[in-house]
C-alpha cells in the first residue's frame, strides 16, 4: 500500500480482495473512513471517535457491491475529522496531497478519497457528500466526482453526519469508468434518453470569484454540445446563497441529533474550526428547524419545475480554484461559506450533481457540474463518459 500522499489512514492496513468476477475485475478503488469493514474500527477521521467505539459487525453493504463486481479494495481514505468540512485538512491526520494543485487544499471531507484518485494510487474510490465532501475535492482535485440522488444508494454502514442531506459519492480519473462505477452502485441502473436541454445557471456564475467564469467557457461549450438547446436561467429569485444558512440550519440540527449526546458525553478534542461547528449545531432552535423545512419544500419544487423532464442544470462546482494549504481558518470558513452557496442547490432539492474536471485557472483545476432531476444520475453519468471520457 502506498500512503505517499497522505491519502490513507495510518491507524490500520485495511484491504480486500475482491469476492467476485464482473465489471470491475482488475481494478482497485480505496473507501472513504466512514465505510465499514466488518472487523474493523471505522475511524471517521477522529482519534477519539476511533478510541470509542469497536470493530463493525458488518461491512457496508457499497463496498460490498463493488467487492462482488470484481474490484479489490486496496486501502481506507483519509477524511476530514468527522466528516465536518470541506477543507480536507485533519488537524490530528494531517492534509492529504493535491498533486494537480501543489500547496493547495484537495477539499474535503472526501480528501483522501479524491488525493488517491488524483495521484492515480487507486482505478476509483468511494466518499460520501453531505455538503459538497464529494464535489469540492473532485473539482479542486481536477477528477470526476459525483454526488448521487438523496437516499438512492443505501447509506448502510456509512458513519452519519446529517442523514438528512448524506449521500453516496465516488471519483474517477475518467467518465467511462465513472458510468461503469454507477452500474454496479445504482440499484435499477437504466440507461435514459440524452436530455434536450442545458440551463446555465447565470446566477451561480456570477458567484465565481475574478477570471472563474471566462476560464470555465470553453468547457461549458463542449457541455453544450451534447444538448439540443442551451438556455440561461436564475435559479432563485435573491441567489442561492441566500439558500444556504436553510441548509446550514437543517444539516446542524441533524448532526447534533445524531451526534449531541456523544460530544457531551466524549468531549472529544476536536481541531480548530471543526470544534466550533460542532458547538453551533447545539444551538439551533426547533422553529429555525421549521422554516429552513419550508425554505427546502420550496427549492424542491423550484428544481423540479426547472428541469421539467429533459433538463440538466450547469453550474460552477466551487467559487474558485483551491485555496492554498496555509490559508488562515477565516478566510477558510468565508470561502467554504461562498462555496455552500453553491453545494447546498443539490443539497436541499435531493438532486444529483457531478463535477467534470474540464478546466483551468492559474494552473489549478477548476470544476465544472453538471446537476438533473432525483433519480436522473445514470443523465449525468452518461454525459460524462461522453464529455470526458
Amino acid at each position: 500500500m502506498t500512503n505517499n500522499l497522505g491519502a490513507y489512514i495510518t491507524h490500520d492496513n485495511v484491504a480486500l480482495s475482491s469476492t467476485g468476477e464482473g465489471p470491475l475485475s482488475g481494478l482497485n478503488f480505496a473507501a472513504k473512513d466512514l465505510y465499514d469493514v466488518a472487523g474493523h474500527v471505522t475511524g471517521a477521521g477522529s482519534p477519539d471517535w476511533l478510541a470509542n467505539h469497536g470493530p463493525a459487525a458488518a461491512t457496508a453493504s457499497a463496498v460490498g457491491k463493488l467487492l462482488a463486481a470484481g474490484a479489490d479494495l486496496a486501502a481506507k481514505a483519509q477524511t476530514d475529522e468527522m466528516a465536518f468540512s470541506i477543507t480536507g485538512q485533519n488537524a490530528h491526520y494531517g492534509t492529504p496531497v493535491n498533486v494537480n494543485a501543489p500547496g493547495r487544499i484537495p477539499g474535503g471531507s472526501s480528501s483522501g478519497s479524491a488525493a488517491a484518485v488524483a495521484g492515480g494510487l487507486v482505478d476509483f474510490a468511494l466518499g460520501s457528500d453531505t455538503g459538497g465532501s464529494v464535489r469540492m475535492p473532485a473539482g479542486f482535485c481536477g477528477i470526476h466526482g459525483i454526488r448521487t440522488t438523496q437516499d438512492r444508494i443505501p447509506v448502510d454502514g456509512v458513519h452519519p453526519l446529517a442523514p438528512c442531506f448524506d449521500t453516496v459519492g465516488w471519483f474517477a480519473r475518467g467518465g467511462e469508468l465513472m458510468q461503469k462505477v454507477g452500474r454496479v452502485l445504482l440499484p435499477d441502473y437504466q440507461d435514459n434518453a440524452a436530455p434536450a436541454r442545458l440551463l446555465l445557471a447565470q446566477d451561480c456564475f456570477e458567484l465565481l470569484a475574478g477570471d472563474g467564469a471566462a476560464a470555465l467557457a470553453d468547457a461549458v461549450d463542449l457541455a453544450a454540445g451534447q444538448f439540443q438547446a442551451q438556455t440561461t436561467v436564475r435559479v432563485s429569485p435573491d441567489g442561492p446563497d441566500k439558500w444556504m444558512p436553510h441548509f446550514r440550519t437543517l444539516q446542524m440540527a441533524d448532526i447534533w441529533r445524531v451526534h449531541g449526546a456523544w460530544i457531551e458525553w466524549a468531549k472529544p478534542n476536536f481541531g480548530p474550526g471543526v470544534a466550533e461547528r460542532f458547538a453551533a449545531c447545539a444551538t439551533i432552535t426547533s422553529d429555525a428547524v421549521e422554516e429552513s423545512s419550508q425554505v427546502r419544500e420550496t427549492v424542491r419544487r423550484r428544481l423540479l419545475d426547472l428541469l421539467g423532464g429533459d433538463g440538466v442544470l450547469c453550474l460552477p462546482t466551487a467559487p474558485g480554484i483551491a485555496p492554498l494549504c496555509q490559508t488562515p481558518e477565516a478566510q477558510l470558513d468565508d470561502f467554504r461559506w461562498r462555496a455552500m452557496g453553491l453545494t447546498c442547490i443539490a443539497g436541499l432539492s435531493g438532486c444529483p450533481q457531478i463535477n467534470l474536471p474540464l478546466a483551468s485557472l492559474d494552473g489549478c483545476p477548476l470544476g465544472l457540474s453538471l446537476l438533473a432531476a432525483p433519480g436522473c444520475d445514470e443523465v449525468l453519468l452518461q454525459l460524462a463518459a461522453a464529455i470526458a471520457p
